[in-house]
């Protein structure tokens, strides 16, 4: 599950867009990535200090960085700005960029755009986890936030489980019915948006929480025997999803335990001084995907993947989808001028 390295390095790094990496990387590819990350991590082959924030007045700055050994030795820093009041500036709410480096003489390979990866990579990473904890027959999904994400997260987890039909449940039910629209033409299941939270997600096999709240929203009494729930949305200390009684006589696992205590909704469950982390937390991802200790074992566990979102899964993402430019150039450069492979979309970057 090893990213090969480049054959073609270019004299500039390039920057590759949103739009030229939605056509060169798919969910599968995304998967394949985030695989590999996390078999790096569980070999030892990572390194990934804490993220970085910035708090400002009207917006704030976060920032992750990573070192993946894969065929090749890669680092990446991905910085991503998130002001919320820049759509009435006619700007996006959150803008960032991801830098990667070749890890062996520091070189800067490429320059991406960080919302096509962030957004799939953490789609991918809940599929991953959807493969080893939810049941091999899981036909239905509940998606709790109706935004890009949580259309990210049904089309990824719809690769690795048989799904027939999904519910979309939004605050904002206007956004669940668009959302139902989408993706039942997008996907070709039926998805229909359901207002009630409990009828949304009750009924469901597995449940996707990809939301920016703030206060805990699933409870004990939406989730049936034998749900997988991935939780998505919790990725700094004020946001949260599940009430911590989720947490107890579940099967929780995390992508990182030092990140997920910090800050995903896992922070929120510790804060009962009668619990710890060695006894909530049955693995991080990593030893589950290695096979160091099993996934689901039984059809009624209720399991948990609680998600914040980890620099390897950009490093290993970025790595690919630069492997996929560099093979594509070398491509274009056989079949013709330099000039005119340029002019074809596959090289954007002037002198950096």
């Amino acid at each position: 599950m090893d990213i090969a390295t480049p054959s073609r390095i270019p004299s500039h790094p390039p920057f590759i867009d949103r739009e030229l990496l939605a056509r060169i990387m798919g969910l599968d590819d995304y998967l394949h990535a985030v695989e590999a990350a996390f078999r790096a991590h569980a070999n030892c082959r990572t390194a990934q200090p804490m993220p970085l924030h910035i708090e400002l007045d009207g917006g704030g700055f976060h920032a992750k960085g990573a070192y993946v050994g894969l065929r090749h030795d890669y680092v990446a820093v991905k910085v991503n700005s998130n002001f919320p009041g820049n759509p009435a500036r006619g700007l996006p709410t959150i803008q960032g960029a991801v830098l990667l480096y070749d890890a062996s003489d520091g070189r800067l390979l490429a320059i991406l755009d960080s919302m096509e990866i962030t957004s799939k990579r953490t789609a991918a990473a809940s599929a991953l986890a959807a493969r080893h904890l939810a049941r091999p027959e899981a036909s239905t999904i509940a998606i709790c936030g109706c935004g890009e994400q949580g259309r990210a997260q049904l089309a990824a987890i719809a690769r690795v489980r048989p799904l027939e039909h999904a519910h979309a449940w939004d605050a904002d039910p206007a956004r669940a019915r668009e959302f139902a629209a989408q993706m039942s033409r997008a996907l070709g299941m039926e998805v229909f948006d359901v207002a009630d939270l409990h009828e949304a997600t009750a009924s469901c096999d597995i449940i996707v929480t990809a939301t920016t709240a703030r206060t805990p929203f699933l409870a004990r009494e939406c989730v049936r025997p034998g749900t997988f729930i991935a939780a998505i949305g919790a990725d700094n200390p004020h946001k949260s999803e599940l009430h911590p009684e989720l947490f107890a006589g579940t099967k929780v696992v995390v992508d990182s335990l030092e990140q997920a205590a910090a800050m995903g909704d896992l922070h929120h469950a510790l804060a009962n001084p009668c619990e710890g982390a060695g006894s909530l937390v049955h693995a991080e991802l990593a030893e589950i995907v290695a096979n160091r200790k099993p996934g689901r074992t039984n059809d009624d566990e209720i399991t948990i993947f609680d998600s914040t979102g980890l620099a390897i899964q950009d490093v290993a993402s970025a790595a690919l989808a630069y492997e996929s430019w560099a093979r594509r150039l070398d491509s274009s450069c056989r079949r013709r001028p330099r000039s005119i492979a340029a002019k074809a979309g596959w090289a954007s970057a002037s002198p950096w």
